[in-house]
């Protein structure tokens, strides 16, 4: 990034000051936007003002390609139909894209599984062998621009421990097991722990750590209470509440993984050679993946950050799911992709696009809500499982950044030409709406037409 898109960081502390937070013994914790106070860096917030609330940026993966018989949408807006594995977007189809036939051309051709998944953010080749080299992803991008804002630059947040070794193919597991990369030969640490993710969100640590929070600035909190507008309250009150309620779904998985590091210390082992749940990590994978996205949206919400990460499944996926009466782990399920236990499974991932969303959606702020200034983006590294094939791409965006955005389409790349239907194009163009702009980005110099 050019010295001249940097800050100081003094001016970057400064912006941060500016910030309303609560704090206690060994906790911080930022608020949502309240109006009746300088929130977000402005003396006099209006609600209609344009720029006031920052643009937020996140990512869902999903391995192993979907059931292409219920991947499907056609029309507009509120008329959209939508497939069966697409269906619970349905209540937000109106903030929705379906973008048909983009691909990411570098990962096509090399082989299957991890030199599909290394570079789906960055469009970068994958050198195979001992070393790993790719590129920056689209997130990171993002993240050191609008990270000098924040707290947190990003969160890189993921359901199931990295694969370690190497494939068949010869490249790295590490391009299976990571989606965000900080540079060419350097992933980002993913946070498979949600109490550890919860307690980077609270810059919660120390001796404290198993205390609430709340607790902690309980008395802030009731002094900012007394001084903030009626409709400010209920905004902070709801906020509380949903603190509370996070906090003790990840103090019970805080419980489960510090009993599992006493048993991996007793028996000597590193705590990720474990296998789940004997790992520390939920077994119901459905509480896993719905309290990594609260964090998200309460991130969000907040401004801690504003772009995250999440890797739902790794390629090479080995979660299970018994609540969909699926039998098989979720990368030899893929090989029959055309199931309707696949379609279940399919369709699992995009409820937790879908949940998120929600979540967002219900945040208000100013005439909106915290959905409509963000992007989620929903892609897969595949489109099938049983052939491998990645020649197009199951793409999805929720969201709107602050009308920078039109929703509600369904966009059809399949017959305009390789050079047309880059998915890297695809993140040159929200890059673009973020305030970030590059020439070109992976194998792309060019934006996604009619976007």
């Amino acid at each position: 990034m050019p010295m001249s898109d940097r800050i100081s960081p003094a001016a970057r502390r400064q912006r941060l000051a500016r910030r309303t937070f609560l704090r206690g013994v060994g906790v911080t914790m930022a608020l949502p936007w309240l109006e009746s106070l300088p929130v977000w860096g402005a003396a006099t917030p209006k609600a209609d003002a344009p720029g006031l609330f920052p643009q937020r940026f996140c990512v869902q993966f999903m391995g192993n390609g979907i059931n292409a018989n219920h991947w499907w949408a056609k029309g507009a807006g509120a008329n959209m139909e939508l497939g069966q594995s697409l269906a619970p977007l349905a209540p937000i189809k109106t903030k929705l894209n379906v973008l048909n036939g983009l691909f990411n051309k570098p990962s096509t051709g090399v082989g299957i599984h991890p030199g599909m998944t290394g570079n789906i953010l960055s469009g970068m080749p994958l050198q195979k062998g001992a070393v790993l080299h790719g590129g920056i992803s689209v997130d990171q991008v993002l993240a050191n621009q609008l990270g000098q804002d924040t707290v947190q630059p990003s969160m890189v947040l993921a359901c199931e421990q990295p694969l370690t070794g190497y494939h068949e193919s010869n490249f790295s597991m590490a391009y299976s097991s990571h989606i965000s990369w900080q540079s060419a030969d350097s992933p980002v640490p993913t946070e498979v722990y949600p109490s550890l993710a919860f307690d980077s969100l609270f810059e919660n640590g120390g001796s404290r750590r198993t205390q609430s929070v709340l607790d902690r600035v309980k008395e802030q909190a009731e002094s900012l209470s007394r001084r903030v507008s009626a409709t400010d309250k209920a905004k902070l009150d709801e906020y509380l509440t949903s603190v509370r309620e996070v906090e003790k779904r990840a103090e019970r998985m805080r419980d489960e993984k510090d009993k599992a590091a006493g048993i991996a210390r007793d028996k000597g082992r590193p705590l990720f050679t474990m296998k789940r749940p004997d790992n520390g990590l939920p077994e119901d994978i459905r509480e896993h993946m719905r309290l990594m996205c609260d964090i998200v949206a309460l991130a969000f919400q907040t401004d801690k950050t504003r772009v995250a990460s999440m890797l739902m499944c790794r390629d090479l996926s080995g979660l299970f799911y018994p609540f969909l009466d699926v039998r098989d782990a979720h990368h030899p399920a893929s090989h029959n992709d055309l199931a309707d236990s696949y379609e279940r499974v399919t369709r699992h991932y995009v409820t937790q696009l879908a949940y998120l969303a929600g979540r967002l959606d219900a945040m208000p702020e100013g005439e909106g809500t915290v959905l409509d200034n963000s992007c989620l983006l929903f892609v897969n590294n595949m489109w099938s499982g049983s052939r491998h094939d990645n020649s197009k791409l199951p793409v999805l965006t929720v969201g709107g950044l602050g009308g920078k955005l039109a929703t509600g389409r369904v966009l059809d790349y399949r017959e305009r030409g390789d050079e047309n239907r880059k998915v890297c194009s695809l993140y040159l163009s929200l890059m673009d709406r973020m305030g970030v702009k590059r020439e070109r980005f992976g194998d792309a110099d060019r934006r996604l037409a009619d976007l």
